[in-house]
């Protein structure tokens, strides 16, 4: 339970068990009818090290892991803070919705989630975003891309329950500091995520934030 009482409804994401294989991505795309350019759970792809010679034998320290994104349904949503005609709001439940009919398109929302979640649609002119298939949690059932994920590397549920089921959430790249937005979600990093030097290598698919 949150601080009014109220669960607050998070993502779990298991980067060690996760295969990068987008069907959690492809799964959101399908349900939400998004156009091409439109994705709202995206999949980063983080790679580093190299090879070094060292005497006479090579010897590598490559690493590579995946972490899959999309709105985190903050706690303190800043998206929402800065929407100047209250299209953003959060339900009781901590989900953070969109209404497409007050939307201007301003992109205010876009700018200041740290997350890049917000998204514009240029052939809709508003603004979306993953709201964490509200309609299939009010039926009691999970979000698409829990459901579809062949690696079970996502759940749902409680915040405070994840975390007393899963562990604290592990802050790994290329995720800014928890402190600015409170997310809702918990993570178990992936063995190589506290390896340094660390980057995107799928840029062209996704944006950072």
């Amino acid at each position: 339970m949150n601080k009014t009482g109220v669960k607050r409804l998070a993502f779990y994401f298991d980067s060690s068990a996760c295969s990068g294989c987008k069907t959690c991505q492809m799964a959101c795309k399908d349900k939400n009818n998004l156009a091409i350019g439109q994705v709202w759970r995206r999949v980063y792809e983080v790679s580093g090290g190299s090879w070094k010679k060292q005497g006479s034998a090579w010897r590598q320290d490559v690493f590579a892991y995946n972490l899959s994104m999309s709105c985190n349904h903050c706690e303190d949503p800043i998206c929402a803070r800065n929407c100047p005609t209250k299209a953003l709001w959060k339900r009781q439940d901590g989900i953070v919705q969109l209404d497409q009919n007050l939307c201007i398109g301003c992109k205010y929302c876009a700018w200041v989630c740290p997350y890049g979640a917000p998204q514009y649609d240029p052939q809709k002119g508003v603004m979306g975003k993953c709201d964490l298939c509200a309609d299939y949690i009010d039926e009691g059932k999970n979000p698409s891309c829990v459901d579809a994920c062949p690696m079970r590397a996502l759940d749902i549920g409680d915040y405070e329950e994840l975390k007393e089921k899963y562990g604290e959430s592990d802050h790994i790249y290329p995720l800014p500091d928890n402190s600015i937005t409170e997310p809702s979600i918990c993570i178990k990093a992936h063995p190589n995520a506290s390896k340094p030097d660390p980057m995107v290598t799928n840029v062209e698919e996704v944006k950072l934030a």
